[in-house]
């Protein structure tokens, strides 16, 4: 975690006088950090009272990277009225939150600090996390942390590419065994697209959710029984196929799986269905028709035969509310399974958000747009991992 200078000035349009630097409020020090600020800007020749954006670069790193040992004449007035002049430094708002963040005792100057923080790569390793003794170990020239940053697509193409010495192949022909059945698991059930270094919190519920699967086919196990609670919810009708597949898989090593599940697909594709009703809670309970999908659907009391046959159904709504042309736009959103997207999001109607498992929506409603309004409305900590703040356009 390292001081973001982005986080430092949040609103670029507003002086430094106004509060383009809202972080100077830490710690009540706002008036001796002015004065201070106030005589860095008099030597360096940059004004407080013009819009931040239109500072130099130059005023810039001053501002947040201090001038080093130089020392600078600071008039600073005490609350009874009493002027001092000193000759005193100015080590940057970045240097001086990142060692008052390490030397603090006090938790709430802590976490107000961290408002201002974000995750960055280690400069020594550069993100990789490994020490350069082990990252000096290759396979086809690729070191363990270039590998894990293929997608699962690349890195089943890299080990069938692979050439190795007869010595080599001997060592390592039962690892190369179990990666590639483990990688093609994976590209079965769609996850082709994911980078083998992705952490599991930054996965879609979807994700998640078939890569349990190809863990159970891989494992091989049969005569098991699996219950899983409706698997298809937030999954995208192209990747439910791909979970009915998996399941389907499963079935055919020999295993029982019972699948809790309203999916009109996933009925469709079971050996069996049973339906529990006729309604929920205090009103179920009931066995109310079982039977092969094809028998089932001319069941006539269930709710279900009807709706899966085709013989009810909830027509559209004739009516639809009009947008009021206002809209929140994010542009050049990058992060996780996003890379550079610009969306329009408009005002006053109800939006849905939708897309294949992994494509994103979670990340872009609520690590991007959550995350930016919260702190540009309340003032949200912004130190969540892989968080990149956003301007305003």
């Amino acid at each position: 975690m390292k001081i973001d200078p982005e986080l430092l000035a949040p609103n670029e349009n507003l002086t430094i006088r106004e509060g383009a630097l809202s972080s100077l409020n830490i710690g009540n020090i706002q008036s001796w950090y002015f004065s201070c600020l106030a005589a860095v800007a008099r030597e360096y020749g940059f004004s407080l009272d013009v819009p931040f954006k239109e500072l130099s670069a130059e005023a810039r790193r001053v501002i947040f990277f201090g001038i080093g040992e130089q020392k600078v004449k600071v008039e600073y007035s005490h609350d009874n009225g009493n002027v001092r002049t000193y000759m005193g430094s100015w080590e940057g708002l970045v240097n001086n939150y990142e060692r008052r963040h390490k030397e603090t005792n006090s938790n709430y100057i802590r976490e107000e600090l961290e408002k201002y923080m974000s995750f960055k790569p280690c400069p020594v390793c550069g993100g990789a996390r490994l020490k350069k003794e082990s990252l000096a170990v290759t396979v086809g020239e690729r070191n363990i942390y270039e590998i894990s940053n293929f997608s699962i697509r690349e890195a089943m193409d890299f080990f069938a590419a692979l050439t190795l010495s007869e010595r080599e192949g001997l060592i390592a022909r039962q690892i190369l065994k179990e990666i590639k059945a483990r990688l093609s698991f994976l590209v079965n059930v769609g996850l082709d697209y994911i980078t083998l270094s992705r952490s599991a919190g930054t996965l879609s519920g979807g994700e998640a959710q078939r890569i349990r699967l190809a863990t159970q086919i891989g494992s091989g196990l049969t005569g098991v029984l699996y219950i899983l609670d409706e698997p298809s919810i937030g999954l995208h009708q192209r990747d439910n196929r791909k979970l009915i597949e998996a399941l389907k898989g499963l079935r055919d090593l020999g295993n029982t799986v019972i699948v809790v599940e309203h999916d009109e697909e996933t009925m469709e594709a079971s050996d069996y269905i049973i339906d529990i009703g006729p309604g929920a809670g205090i009103h179920g309970g009931e066995l109310v028709a079982e039977g092969p999908p094809a028998l089932f659907k001319q069941h006539e009391t269930s709710v279900t035969a009807r709706y899966l046959s085709g013989r009810s159904s909830i027509p559209l709504p004739d009516k639809r509310r009009l947008r009021n042309g206002k809209s929140i736009t994010i542009k050049g959103a990058h992060k996780h399974n996003l890379h550079n997207l610009d969306v329009e999001i408009p005002l006053g109607v109800f939006v849905a958000v939708t897309g294949v498992s992994g494509s994103g929506k979670s990340t872009l409603i609520n690590d991007i747009l959550y995350h930016t309004l919260a702190y540009r409305l309340h003032r949200e900590p912004l130190y969540a991992p892989g968080f990149r703040f956003y301007r305003r356009h």
